[in-house]
This record gives C-alpha cells, sequence and structure tokens, in this order.
C-alpha cells in the first residue's frame, strides 16, 4: 500500500508474494507423478481450469461428495490464460519446456483481490468483528489501533487444535496449495507456525489432505509478515477447504492471513459451465513479464508500429539494468512545436507488478489500434508525445538490493529534461488515486495539504477513478482497513498518510508537469490469468486520463522583433500561484478547468504581457501565444556584445529613458530636501516656544 516512490529517500520492496514465499520440502512433498494411469476415474469427465474470476452462485455444484485426489499431467491442465500472444520462437520453446514441466501452477482463488467475498470466508471462532474470518486475507492491513473494526488477521477465540478457517470456493475446485501469513500489527506478534488442511464437498464430511500414508503438516510462519507458500503433496478436488492450526507463536495466540491456490473443475454436472468467464477481448501479451521479457515485448512492438514508435534509455539501476522508455508519437524522437508530453510510470516497487504489466499492454494497444486506424487513439497519437516507462526499479523486480540512487537520479534527470505536463505513477496494495501534496505541512502525520490547482488535481484523479471499473463498482469492499468510497476513491496524499519527496510533490514544485499516483488493486502482484480482467479494469481510465493534457491553455510566447520562442519565460494565471515556464522552443501548456483567466507572461530583458484566456468545457486547449518586447537596456547590451552600432531609434529611446530617470531622481532629491528643510523649521519653532 505505499504511495508514491521518495525521491528523496525511497523505499524498494522486492519481488512478488510467490517469488518472496518460502516453499518447505522437508515437510510436503511437492513434485506431481504424471502417469495418467493413477488418476481417478471420476477425473476423467471433468476439465480443470483457472479460478472462475466470478462469484456467479452460491449453491454447491452437482457433484460427487467423494474428495477427489489426482495426479495431474500437462495436458489436462491448461495454466495459461486464453488470450496469451505468442510468437512462433517462443510457442517452440514453449512446448520443449511444458514437455519437461510437471508442476501445476493455479491461481489464487482471491482472498488477496477480493474475488471471494465474505460471505464465503468463515471461522470456527473469533474473539470480536475485528478479528473475523474476513480479515483472514493474505497481506491485509490493520488500522493504527488494535481493537477496531479493522484489525491485520483472522484470529480465533481459543488456543486449542480445533481452530480452522474456512473458504468456499462456490465450484469444484482443484486445490493445490496455501500461502499463510501471521497477524499485521505494530502492537502485537502472533502467527501460525504449522497447520493441516482438511477439505469438503458439503461441510459436514472433512478429508484431511495427505502426505502417502500420513496427514500431512504444513509449515507455517516465522514471523508475522512473511508470506509462506506450502504445495499439497496431492493436489486434491473439493469445494470447500479449511486450515486448521497446529502451533503456534509462544508468546501469542492463533492469527493468520491466507490465500488459496486452485484451478476451477467443471464437469458434466457443473450448471456454470457454459457461463463466459470473464477477461479481455483485447489480444495482448497477458502475462507476468521479467526484465528480458519486458525488452523482448517492447521490441516487438517497435517492430510492429517502427513509424510511431521509439526505444530510449534514462539511464541505468544499482545493478546496470538500463531504464527504457517507449516513446510513442507520430514523430518520435522529436519534440514538435506545442505538442504536449506525457507519462506513465510504473514499477517503483519490486513487488507491485501490475502497474508494468497495464503500461506494457498499453503500448501494444495503442499501437494495434492505431494500425486499425481507431480515430481516438489517432488523434491521440498525433497529437500528443507519450512516454512510457513500465520498470523504474528493474533490481526490484529481479529480487536484488534496495539501493535506488542510479534510478531515483536518472529519473529526476529524465523529468528535467523534458518538459511534460501530464503523468501518474503507478502502485499496488489500494484502490485510489492521490493527488498532491503528499507530504504535509510541519510533518504532521495525516493532514489536508492541497496545492494552489487543487481543484484541477481533483478533475484529474476523478477522471480515473470514475472510469475504473473495480473502483467505481459500489459494491466492491475496503482493501484493508480505509473507505475511499467516501471519498469518491480520491484522496489528497497528505490527507492519507504524509509521504516526503514523492513523485507528484517534485514534479509539481520543480517542473511543469502536474502528477497523481493510481493505487491499482488491493493484490500488489496477482496471478497472470486476472491480468485480462485488471487490463479492462484499468482500459478506459488509461486512454482518457492522457486525454486530459489536452485541456487548459497553450501557446508560444516569441520575441516581437525576431519572432524566436523565447525559452524560461514565465507564465503566472491570476489567483493561481504556481507559475510554469516555457520549453525550449518558447511552447508552454497550462492545465487549467474551465473558466476566464488573466494571464501575465515575463522574461528577462522583456516588457510582460497581459491577455485574458477562456478555457472551454471542450477537451481540446485554448490558445494563447504572446509576443514580447525587449526592453531598450536588453537591446543595448546585445548590440554592444556583438560589437554592433546602435540604431537610430535605439538611441532616442535611451535618451527618453536616461531623461526621465533625471526627472524621477530629481524629483525625489527635491522632496528630500524640501522635508529636510520643514524638519528643521519645525525644530527652530519648537526651540523657540521653549524660550
Amino acid at each position: 500500500m505505499e504511495k508514491s516512490v521518495c525521491l528523496l529517500a525511497a523505499v524498494i520492496l522486492l519481488g512478488g508474494f510467490l517469488d518472496a514465499a518460502q516453499i518447505n520440502d522437508s515437510t510436503i512433498e511437492s513434485n506431481y507423478t504424471s502417469s495418467s494411469s493413477s488418476i481417478n476415474s471420476t477425473l476423467k469427465s471433468v476439465t480443470v481450469e483457472p479460478q472462475s474470476h466470478s462469484r456467479d452462485g452460491q449453491t454447491a455444484t452437482t457433484a460427487e461428495t467423494k474428495l477427489l485426489t489426482a495426479t495431474v499431467t500437462n495436458k489436462q491442465l491448461d495454466t495459461k490464460t486464453s488470450t496469451e500472444v505468442k510468437s512462433s520462437k517462443e510457442e517452440e520453446s514453449d512446448e520443449k519446456t511444458e514437455d519437461e514441466k510437471t508442476q501445476l501452477d493455479c491461481p489464487p482463488l482471491g482472498l488477496e483481490s477480493l474475488r471471494v467475498d465474505d460471505s464465503q470466508i468463515h471461522a470456527s471462532s473469533y474473539p470480536r468483528t475485528g478479528l473475523g474470518p474476513h480479515r483472514g486475507r493474505l497481506n491485509i492491513q490493520s488500522g493504527l489501533y488494535d481493537e477496531d473494526m479493522y484489525d491485520g488477521a483472522w484470529c480465533a477465540d481459543y488456543k486449542d487444535q480445533h481452530q480452522w478457517l474456512e473458504v468456499d470456493a462456490l465450484h469444484l475446485t482443484l486445490f493445490t496449495g496455501v500461502i499463510l501469513q501471521g497477524r499485521n500489527s505494530i502492537w502485537s506478534w502472533h502467527w501460525v507456525k504449522t497447520y493441516k488442511v482438511q477439505l469438503s464437498n458439503d461441510t459436514v464430511d472433512w478429508e484431511p489432505c495427505m502426505n502417502g500414508t500420513e496427514e500431512a503438516i504444513f509449515e507455517g510462519n516465522q514471523d508475522p509478515e512473511t508470506p509462506v507458500l506450502a504445495l499439497f503433496p496431492v493436489p486434491a478436488v473439493a469445494r470447500y477447504i479449511r486450515i486448521n492450526p497446529q502451533t503456534w507463536y509462544e508468546n501469542g495466540t492463533i492469527c493468520l492471513r491466507a490465500e488459496i491456490l486452485g484451478c476451477r473443475v467443471k464437469g458434466p454436472h457443473d450448471i456454470y459451465t457454459s457461463e463466459e468467464e470473464p477477461g479481455s477481448k483485447d489480444r495482448l501479451d497477458f502475462r507476468q513479464h521479467n526484465y528480458k521479457e519486458m525488452r523482448k515485448l517492447m521490441k516487438s512492438v517497435t517492430e510492429e508500429c517502427p513509424d510511431i514508435t521509439r526505444i530510449y534509455t534514462i539511464g541505468k539501476s544499482y545493478m546496470g539494468l538500463k531504464l527504457y522508455v517507449m516513446e510513442i508519437s507520430d514523430n518520435p524522437g522529436k519534440h514538435e512545436l506545442g505538442e504536449p508530453e506525457f507519462r506513465y510510470v510504473a514499477g517503483m516497487h519490486g513487488n507491485e507488478a501490475l502497474g508494468r504489466e497495464l503500461v506494457l499492454n498499453l503500448m501494444q494497444y495503442l499501437c494495434r489500434q492505431y494500425k486499425k486506424g481507431n480515430q481516438r487513439i489517432v488523434r491521440l497519437v498525433t497529437e500528443t508525445r507519450i512516454h512510457l516507462l513500465p520498470s523504474m526499479n528493474p533490481d526490484g523486480y529481479e529480487e536484488a538490493y534496495k539501493k535506488v540512487a542510479p534510478e531515483t537520479r536518472a529519473v529526476i534527470n529524465w523529468m528535467q529534461d523534458i518538459p511534460f505536463v501530464l503523468s501518474a505513477n503507478f502502485h499496488g496494495g489500494e484502490l485510489v488515486v492521490t493527488y498532491p501534496f503528499d507530504c504535509t505541512r510541519d510533518w504532521a502525520p495525516q493532514e489536508d495539504t492541497p496545492t494552489a490547482d487543487n481543484a484541477f488535481f481533483r478533475w484529474l484523479s476523478t477522471v480515473y477513478a470514475s472510469t475504473n471499473l473495480a473502483m467505481a463498482n459500489p459494491d466492491r469492499r475496503a482493501c484493508h482497513y480505509e473507505d475511499f468510497q467516501s471519498h469518491n476513491n480520491i484522496i489528497n496524499g497528505g490527507a492519507w498518510h504524509t509521504v516526503p519527496g514523492s513523485m507528484n510533490d517534485f514534479s509539481y514544485l520543480h517542473t511543469n508537469c502536474f502528477e497523481v499516483t493510481v493505487e491499482l488493486s488491493c493484490d500488489k502482484f496477482p496471478h497472470a490469468s486476472e491480468l485480462p480482467i485488471e487490463w479492462e479494469n484499468n482500459k478506459e481510465s488509461l486512454i482518457i486520463y492522457m486525454e486530459q493534457i489536452h485541456r487548459g491553455i497553450k501557446g508560444v510566447v516569441r520575441d516581437k522583433l525576431t519572432k524566436q520562442g523565447i525559452v524560461d519565460a514565465i507564465i503566472k494565471v491570476e489567483d493561481h500561484d504556481h507559475d510554469i515556464r516555457t520549453a525550449a522552443d518558447g511552447d508552454y501548456w497550462r492545465l487549467l478547468n474551465p473558466g476566464e483567466y488573466k494571464v501575465v507572461v515575463w522574461a528577462e530583458g522583456y516588457f510582460p504581457s497581459m491577455r485574458h484566456c477562456r478555457v472551454g468545457m471542450e477537451p481540446h486547449p485554448t490558445i494563447c501565444d504572446f509576443s514580447l518586447t525587449k526592453t531598450p537596456i536588453q537591446r543595448l547590451k546585445e548590440i554592444r556584445a556583438k560589437g554592433g552600432r546602435i540604431p537610430q531609434d535605439l538611441q532616442l529611446r535611451l535618451r527618453a529613458l536616461r531623461l526621465r530617470k533625471l526627472r524621477a531622481s530629481t524629483k525625489a532629491i527635491n522632496r528630500r530636501r524640501e522635508s529636510q528643510q520643514l524638519q528643521k523649521r519645525r525644530a527652530r519653532s519648537s526651540g523657540a516656544r521653549r524660550i
């Protein structure tokens, strides 16, 4: 749930929960036998696929109540997403790899991502609502204080081996493993050290998960926060699953957060078999990409759309990995006069992978829709220079060091070198859009700290949040303990919690760019099977947010005589205590809400200029150009520097200017003399009275 990366003191979290999970091989055997002859005959009539993403019924599916345990072959399970797109070479290499694999990769049921509803989670006991079963979700965070409604785990009311947390998968599911954490709390430590697993089809008859001829005992946690993954020795088909703690931290009690891994089973008696699974119609590369795969995908996009794309680097990470940026524009590699610059930044924290994948999907989508002639995308690409940085912290994704100084400096230089107008950075762990300022006054933990452009920042945040299908869902529950729906899923960063040196604050204070932070999902590292849904949740938001760069005013500030653009001219909007500067060619962009504005422009060596500019409701900027006249002194300096003759008109203006200065100084001297004489007369008169 981290907010914007601190550019002065960033904390990079490493790896995803599956990458960081510990697998205890001494307790359970995790290799599956591929012999099809041992498969239960009942399993032959069903198909196993990744867990359904929909809650499409609360009644039990018609199936045998006997649990099905089976060894699984690769041909019976397809753990890839149906929309995954690969090149022929990749497919050939994958076929070779798949022939060697026997491990089943079932996705999470969705305790962390909230696909599993609160009503599907039950427990043997709990001391109060804040520690109820609905709080037993992986990575759920507690509130600031214990004893409230939002504690950081499910906790049992009794300390014995008869306590359990139960999850209803709604359908027959091939369960393959459990991920466990302890209780999230800054005041106390609680975790489960070992546990058993039971399964059922009717919640009456329960069968234990076996390890050969003995009931399997799984290793749990050694601390409250580290996720620990345990794979079942033999996957089992059931509808219900229970986690049954056996031992726990000596100075604590039974508390846990969990995620269940499983693939939905579809059989001839499954009444939901014909229902369409949620996903995306866009044929994009929906999978988790490591650094090498990310580079490969970016290269494939440039090969597919060479006329509108360009890959460049802005520096290297601590481990020497290049920070790649994809530029998408009708004239890549060049800043066009009057064309605004936009950026998306993702991958700041290594364990927040969703933003990285959405940015990669966006590259493919813009390329293909441009080629198809989608007029909305064509207009966006031709009128905007788009920069996409999918991985600001590649070291974090590759589970490397936490040092980020090179990445930070590279991004700061990038932000200052290019005249960006609008940006967003992506994080995970919540569902909310935050806007600056992120750092509160006087380092208060929480305080609403608005900018001079607070109204426009709220508009930007609302544009993204209101079009995001997950955020806009009125029936969704809070990810952790804060209900952002009461704020329309947007909040001032300082009002949430103070973050010194964030990207949002740096962009606003030290560049012309307006930037917000988007917390994309409760689940920081979603399974590949969930990526199509996440893309659909964010697709419209990603596009419409970019389109907001064309609101407000824009123009070019030129020298009246030479018609050349003036760099670093200051654009000041009345009643907005935030000035911006012109780019190298003299062009500028000022984001504003609809209204009438008095705009003053001035630059060193020029007389200031003022005009009124009106911003309308339509989504395109108002053109407000300015021509500035040099001051005579500035002209004189330039002529003398070149060793040229002073024109007669300039000589006359300089003479008139000297005369005005002389008159003004003479008047000032005369006033001073008169004042001194008056004081002397008053002093004399007062002295005479005393005598």
